[in-house]
Formats: C-alpha cells, structure tokens, sequence
C-alpha cells in the first residue's frame, strides 16, 4: 500500500466496496483469537500441566507479540499491494491456528500464538488504511460501523464465543472451529480482493524497528507482569521503566527520521490536534473496556459461582448489542457528526463504570447485563466517531502510520487496562485478608476500588470529547 494515493477510486455511498467488506470479514476472524483463550486457563493447566501465571502467557504472548509487530507495519504496507499484503497476513495466521491445534506442548502451542499474532497484526492497519483510500469522506462513518464489528466487539465477543465451544470438549477446539472459517475468508478473499494503488520501494531503518519491537513489547510485557500480582512489582517497574525508556530513545530517533523523511513511524500524526484527542479517547475507553472484560468474568465465576458457559451468556448481549449499533452509529455519524455521539457515549461508559462500583453478591443478574449492555453501547457510540474523526484528519501519505499508531496503542492500553485492574484488586484484596477481611468479601472491596479508579479515567474522556470537532475537513497529502 503506498503511503499516498494521488486517485482514489470512487465508491458508491449506498455500497461499502467489497475489498474493504472482505478485509472486515478477515479482520474479525483474526482479532476474536485476542481474547479467545481467556476461558481456557484451568483447561489448559490440567491437560498441558502447567501453572495459572505460565497458563496466562497464551493471551499475553498474543498482545506482547501485536505491540512489538504493528509498530513496523506502516512501513510494510507500502512495500506490497493489497492482495499481497492480504494473503501474507492470512497465511501466517493460518499457520499459527494450525501450528496451536497441534501443539503436543505448552511451548508449541506458545509459539502457534506469537505467529498467529503477528498475522493478526498486519490485519487492522491494513483494512484502515484501505477504508481510508478507497471510501468517500461523507461515507466514511457507515462504512467505519462495520469496522467497529471486527475491531471492538470481536475481543469483547471472544470470552463469551469460547465459553460456549469449551462445553463441547478441549481447547484445541477453539483453534479447530477457527481453522476452516479462516480458510475459506483467506480463499474467497484473494479470489475477489483488487490492488488499491502501487506499491512504494522504501528503506527500513532496523535500529528503529529494533527499538519499537523491544520498547512497545517490553512495556506490554511489564505490564502483564503486574497483572500477575504484587510479588512481581519491582520487576515489573523495572521491566515497564526500560521499556519506556527504550520509547523514548525510539522517538527521539523517529523525529530525526522525520527530517530525512523515512521514519519508521511517522510521529507527525500527533501534530494533527483531532487525530491525537481521538488517540487519547481510544486509549482509554479500550482500556475501560479490557479491565471490565477481565474483572466481570472473575466477579461472576469466584463470587457467583456461574460457570463460563454462564458467564459468557451473561455477557454475549452486550457484545452483540455493541456489534449490532455499529453500523447504525457509523450512518448517525455522517448525518449529524461526532459530538452528538461521542459525549453522550463518553458519558455512558463513565455511568456503566459507576454503577459496577456498586457490585454486591446479591446485586440482581438483569443489573448487570443492563450496565454491562450499557457499557458496550456507550463504547460503540464512541468508537465508530473517534476512528473515522481521527483517521480523517490526517492527509493520505499518513495513513498506515495513523493506523500503525493506533494499532499500538489500542495494545498498550490493552495491556495497561488488564495489569491496572488486577494489580488494584489484588493489592486491595491481600491488604483486607491481612486485617481479618474474608477472602469473598475482601475481593469484591478489590473489584470495587478497580471499578472506581477506571471510572475516575473515564470521567476525563468526557472533558476530552467536548473539545473534539464534529467533522474533519478532507486533507490533502502534502508533497513529499
């Protein structure tokens, strides 16, 4: 994909083009497996005999692996064409799919995971900065709804789809059941995907990529440490310390990058004030999100005693409600803009916040599927806006570094809004069981004090969207 397409095909408004509907298809297939194996945690100890905390790895191998990739892929999307990059992507996760079916090993199936993400990785940008090139600026909202489908609702759809197959017998149905779904996008897809553009011979400087790899990746790592609980703190902040360290020296030489214009990761996106408001806004209702994806399941299994076929049931009618609005969102937003929908979606996810702070063992079910449902609606009204105002405001040449950008970050706040959760719970938790506190009870005050600092974030992505423009005006690529 080249960094700028001087004709861009035109699009019906009444029809979203068919490459951008098959790499949407694609997109949801590889980003379900994020957060598919959450539930399989006590399958997997028993049948690979291993710990909880070596068990965990499957889901955090994935994200370290998605931060540590998406970093390099602005630049490989404009060294091949669509189909090129379409068909590499698949292929590579087609064979982690595999590879975690029939792995013999923990340490095979560890290895299927870090090669299925890294297929996974190129996915997003490369669906982004198609959507980007190919669809009209006033279509871009309906057609960023159907986006919404694949880039939010599939991780939130990923526990509640494993709890159901996971009745069925082992784990290695969850990659099973994957495999020929996969399969068949990846044949269909090549056979209809077109080219969009030409690509671009450009350069990589390897020290930066080195230094993203090991920055991003190691920042997730840290962060997933915390996640594990209190007794890893000091390596874990200085695990989290090198890794922005190692950020730091990685933009200070992307902004030297930037004067002989071959950046790695073109950091001038931040300079376009909306893209980075919407970033910042992105990052944190991720983050909302992930910590109620982690906290809610624990909540319903250890203090309600539901099983996760329960769990997931439970929880399946946000996840689809989200996925649902999505393209109603997107048609709203090219009819009125971003403000009337990002406020009052700012302002939901902080009331669906609020009301988990007050979670009891008796707090009836339909409560928590309505703030839950809640939850997910807000997030959908605010997700579809922030990706099209954000991605809009920035000229062509910059897309896949827009998309690259926001690709990281969704990891990172992944990674921030899981380690934040836990660490706060279980630090709360062990500090009541040490003054006498039952276990039941010392773990909901945890989950509460989560619920409220998450809540408290929240509350500044309303401040955050009221300064947010209600449309962006089209930008040229500015000659290079």
């Amino acid at each position: 994909m080249p960094a700028a397409i001087q004709d861009r095909p035109t699009a019906q408004a009444a029809r979203t083009p068919l490459v951008v509907r098959l790499l949407v298809l694609a997109t949801f297939v590889v980003i379900l497996n994020e957060t598919l194996m959450i539930n399989a945690i006590p399958r997997l100890m028993e049948s690979l005999s291993v710990t909880e905390q070596a068990a965990q790895w499957v889901s955090t191998a994935f994200m370290l692996t998605m931060a540590a990739v998406i970093p390099i892929t602005g630049w490989f999307l404009q060294r091949v064409t669509t189909r090129q990059g379409y068909a590499i992507a698949m292929g590579v996760f087609l064979t982690g799919t595999a590879l975690s079916a029939a792995a013999p090993t923990f340490a095979v199936l560890l290895l299927g995971r870090i090669v299925q993400a890294a297929g996974t990785a190129v996915m997003m940008p490369l669906l982004m900065t198609t959507l980007m090139t190919v669809v009209p600026e006033q279509d871009r909202g309906r057609v960023m709804g159907n986006v919404t489908l694949s880039i939010s609702v599939a991780p939130a759809l990923g526990p509640a789809i494993s709890g159901l197959i996971l009745q069925l017998g082992s784990w290695r149905l969850l990659f099973v059941a994957v495999l020929p779904i996969a399969g068949a996008v990846t044949y269909f897809g090549l056979r209809q995907m077109t080219n969009i553009g030409e690509p671009q011979v450009s350069s990589i400087d390897w020290f930066s990529a080195a230094m993203a790899t090991l920055g991003f990746g190691g920042l997730v790592y840290g962060l997933s440490l915390f996640g594990e609980g209190t007794a890893n703190l000091g390596p874990s902040i200085g695990i989290v310390l090198a890794g922005v360290a190692t950020i730091t020296i990685f933009v200070l030489r992307q902004l030297k990058l930037q004067r002989s214009g071959a950046p790695l990761m073109d950091l001038r996106t931040l300079t376009h004030r909306t893209y980075a408001l919407s970033l910042i806004i992105l990052c944190v209702a991720f983050l909302a999100m992930m910590g109620a994806m982690i906290l809610l399941p624990l909540y319903l299994q250890n203090l309600r005693a539901l099983t996760p076929l329960q769990t997931g049931l439970l929880l399946m009618p946000g996840g689809l409600a989200m996925g649902l609005l999505g393209p109603t969102v997107g048609k709203l937003y090219d009819k009125v803009g971003s403000r009337p929908l990002v406020l009052p979606g700012a302002i939901g996810i902080v009331l669906a916040l609020a009301g988990f702070t007050q979670i009891s063992t008796t707090m009836p079910y339909w409560q928590i599927l309505a703030l839950h449902a809640l939850l997910m609606v807000s997030l959908a009204a605010t997700f579809t806006p922030i990706f099209t105002l954000g991605m809009g405001d920035l000229p062509p040449n910059m897309y896949p570094h827009g998309s690259s950008i926001l690709g990281t970050m969704q990891q990172v706040a992944a990674a921030l809004g899981t380690a934040m959760v836990v660490t706060v719970m279980s630090a709360r938790t062990t500090q009541l069981v040490a003054d006498g506190t039952a276990v039941a009870s010392a773990q909901l005050s945890g989950m509460k004090l989560a619920f409220v600092i998450a809540t408290a974030l929240a509350a500044g992505t309303v401040v955050v969207a009221a300064l947010l423009p209600s449309r962006t005006n089209p930008v040229d690529a500015p000659a290079h």
